[in-house]
């Protein structure tokens, strides 16, 4: 093993990189499926973001609990070991980020991002600019990830600060940024920067853009879309088959943003079908991939609560555009695009009760690292043993802290490199 990273959390050393950044170019990776095999891999572990979190602010910033962070971050190595157990490249938000904020460029545009928030005001504004231009880049980065509150502000002064309370954020933290699926995905060999729909998240897109843009593992690379469009989040799309992709459309992906990433992706002729698909507009079922996943290129681990009403409009390129046509039932048009006869269907819990509960757990939202060999969350029992059954390989970690943010394998993780399959 080569060159790498150590970092500090709560007393706790940690090997940040399993592998050194290579001279590999950004036009090598590709991302075609859900379930070639995976080469490469954004994660982001968990870290003083999470400490943050209080029963005043846990709604606000998309959490369910206080998790435990300690806990958090070992069940987040655990989850990393598994995938680099499996020959899987793990890259690390934070590490990416430092040797992203080592150009002047990007580091001005990171600070400056921060500073434009309308709430901070003239005078706390310079305070802050000069805090910030102090700070190494590894202390720069925790800032941008974990916050910063009123009491840590030096100096102080003007009105904004004076009626700020003490604890409250002048530079919000980034919890959600443990989910890297959602602020980023790969569509063919290009990368589409997310537009994510809840104010406590936009900021997580603008650091992800900086490390596409600057960060020399990405040099060359195509950005197919961006944070300043309509909302597109990256939990609503799965790449079901080369060509064929699923976007949900609910709570945090709009039609309209839909339409924008389908016109795009039919331009640079990456895919010649898009099911976009409705998906009820809860905390539940937020993302399309906390509804269903793929664990094998023709299998499909699927919520049953949904399975016979979730129904699918198929979008298509044309001369003039793009041509939409249904509803039709979801896994037949599912199947229909992808040239198979029909889509296997794996349920999570055999009855009502245990489906909903092991739904709300993550049960659906798996991540295959090959055809037919997922990670999921040790906790759905019935989900796993039904998996299992399928032919499916699982690989079970824990999860009771890092789920606290509502997501799974699939969520915690950015897929920039698979195979063919």
């Amino acid at each position: 093993m080569g060159p790498h990273a150590e970092t500090v959390c709560h007393g706790l050393s940690f090997d940040l990189m399993s592998h050194p950044l290579s001279d590999r170019s950004a036009t090598e990776y590709q991302v075609r499926s859900e379930v070639g095999r995976l080469r490469t891999v954004i994660l982001h572990r968990p870290g003083p973001e999470l400490s943050r979190l209080t029963p005043r602010n846990n709604d606000s910033l998309l959490f369910d609990g206080i998790p435990w962070v300690d806990r958090a971050q070992q069940e987040h190595d655990t989850f990393a070991q598994a995938l680099r157990d499996h020959d899987v490249e793990v890259l690390y938000m934070h590490d990416l980020l430092r040797t992203t904020l080592e150009v002047p460029q990007a580091r001005q545009a990171a600070v400056d991002d921060v500073l434009a928030d309308i709430r901070l005001g003239d005078t706390l504004r310079d305070r802050l600019r000069g805090q910030l231009a102090d700070l190494d880049t590894d202390q720069l980065v925790t800032t941008l990830i974990a916050g910063l509150s009123r009491d840590e502000v030096k100096g102080g002064g003007g009105l904004v600060y004076t009626l700020t309370g003490r604890h409250d954020f002048v530079i919000d933290p980034l919890p959600n940024l443990l989910f890297t699926r959602d602020s980023s995905l790969w569509i063919g060999d290009r990368v589409a920067v997310t537009s994510l729909a809840m104010r406590a998240r936009r900021r997580e897109t603008s650091l992800t853009s900086l490390i596409y843009a600057h960060h020399p593992r990405f040099k060359g690379v195509e950005t197919l879309y961006g944070p300043d469009l309509e909302h597109v989040e990256g939990g609503d799309v799965l790449l079901l088959a080369p060509g064929v992709l699923a976007i949900g459309v609910g709570e945090r992906t709009t039609p309209a943003g839909v339409e924008r990433l389908a016109n795009r992706i039919f331009e640079a002729k990456l895919a010649h079908t898009i099911l976009a698909v409705p998906i009820a507009q809860e905390r539940a079922t937020m993302h399309l991939d906390t509804i269903c996943t793929m664990v094998d290129v023709d299998a499909m681990v699927m919520y049953p609560n949904v399975a016979d009403t979730l129904v699918a409009y198929t979008v298509n390129p044309t001369e003039e555009g793009i041509s939409v046509s249904g509803p039709s039932p979801f896994l037949t048009a599912a199947a229909k695009a992808m040239g198979i006869d029909a889509l296997r269907l794996i349920d999570t819990g055999l009855d009502p009760v245990t489906a909903e509960r092991e739904q709300w757990d993550d049960g659906n939202n798996t991540l295959a690292i090959a055809p037919r060999l997922c990670v999921a969350y040790e906790r759905n029992i019935e989900t796993n043993r039904r998996l299992s059954q399928a032919g499916i390989e699982v690989i079970e970690i824990a999860g009771s802290e890092v789920g606290s943010g509502r997501g799974g394998p699939r969520c915690m993780s950015c897929p920039v490199w698979r195979d063919e399959y």
